[in-house]
């Protein structure tokens, strides 16, 4: 009885969870850090937009001395604009930082997975880097299209975390055959130049962010346009096929969840496609431009979302 005792007095123990009444937050941190990588490319857009990109004449300080604005009567708005996109992203970085307490010390699941808690204070830390050597080279073109590129990873991966959060730990099982799959993989591929060539239009145009010449890369605008409005065809016709075959596939729970991803990702490309139509026949008007880059980020979203679909997890 001696040694049974004893044996159980030694048993390794489970390490209690510290966090343990934080972990209902995980899905509500995961769901605001989804909605501030959006919001960021929105705030980010607001600068190029407004020409506030050098409003505050400093990294990390606004201005000299100051971390924020100053204001004087000869002050422009220029400043807040841009200090209102810093804002966001320290405030990306408070939720970065809490999805880093929350996943990556949740033993009960994979590795794996938490190691993809690590993934958005990296990218933000990067972005703030980046927005520093943007401001520090007087908003050099091709550094702020990497701005542009990283947030729009960001949203991607933020999704991924969401949506693994609501998964289990086991191996990945396709939902349908593999035109299914390869229709998700296609369609997933086809973001990168839609994406892409988007950012390479306004920055081809007048809401390039450059006052001077009007524009920071010296592409013909009417045939980068053209160039992107044919990679978003193609998107919306590999979206129409894997809306068919997923509709081909017989129904279970977790085929209808993909479908209705499927249409989400139908609609907001509908809606985003409206808008960049819109903007490109009133004269881009800088509000609608606005408008359409937070759609950017949406699709980002909404496609990472339906192709997660595409598959089960035990």
């Amino acid at each position: 009885m001696s040694t049974v005792a004893e044996t159980l007095v030694n048993a390794p123990t489970e390490p209690r969870d510290r966090l343990a009444r934080f972990r209902p937050w995980t899905r509500g941190v995961l769901l605001a850090n989804v909605i501030g990588q959006v919001a960021i490319i929105g705030t980010g857009g607001a600068v190029r937009l407004t020409d506030s990109g050098l409003g505050c004449s400093r990294w990390p300080l606004c201005t000299p001395g100051h971390f924020t604005p100053q204001y004087h009567p000869a002050t422009s708005f220029h400043p807040f604009v841009e200090f209102g996109n810093r804002t966001v992203t320290g405030l990306l970085i408070i939720i970065a930082l809490a999805v880093v307490l929350l996943v990556s010390t949740d033993r009960t699941r994979s590795r794996a997975y938490r190691a993809l808690g690590w993934a958005p204070i990296g990218g933000v830390l990067a972005q703030a880097v980046i927005g520093g050597i943007v401001v520090l080279i007087k908003l050099d073109p091709r550094w702020v299209s990497v701005h542009m590129g990283i947030s729009a990873a960001l949203v991607w991966f933020s999704a991924y975390l969401l949506h693994r959060q609501r998964e289990g730990d086991g191996a990945p099982v396709p939902l349908g055959g593999p035109r299914v799959r390869a229709a998700g993989w296609v369609l997933g591929l086809l973001l990168i130049p839609v994406v892409t060539l988007g950012t390479l239009v306004t920055g081809s145009g007048p809401h390039s962010g450059d006052t001077t010449v009007g524009y920071r890369f010296a592409f013909d605008p009417l045939v980068i346009t053209k160039s992107h409005s044919g990679s978003v065809w193609l998107f919306v016709i590999v979206l129409a096929a894997l809306l068919v075959l997923l509709y081909r596939t017989p129904s279970t729970p977790a085929v209808a969840a993909a479908r209705r991803a499927a249409w989400v990702l139908a609609g907001t490309t509908v809606l985003q496609g409206a808008i960049g139509y819109t903007q490109y026949f009133t004269g881009l008007p800088a509000w609608l431009v606005g408008i359409h880059l937070v759609g950017a980020g949406l699709l980002v979203w909404a496609t990472a979302n339906a192709t997660l679909h595409l598959r089960t997890r035990a």
